[in-house]
């Protein structure tokens, strides 16, 4: 997700959709411990995604 893109979302919705990542985050975490990803560089975009979203809300909440 874009940083342009992000930054358009409401307060609440950038929570939710943070939420939604890091749920999403640690079931492929466990899935790739199970079986391991093909593309394991998902988790990497996601956790850069999140961290993303984050400090979009803290800029926001500021």
């Amino acid at each position: 997700m874009k940083t342009a893109e992000i930054r358009e979302l409401s307060v609440q919705d950038l929570a939710e959709r943070i939420e939604a990542q890091k749920a999403a985050l640690n079931q492929m975490k466990i899935n790739h411990s199970v079986s391991p990803i093909e593309n394991s560089t998902t988790i990497n975009k996601t956790r850069k995604d999140i961290a993303r979203m984050l400090t979009i809300l803290r800029q926001k909440q500021n």
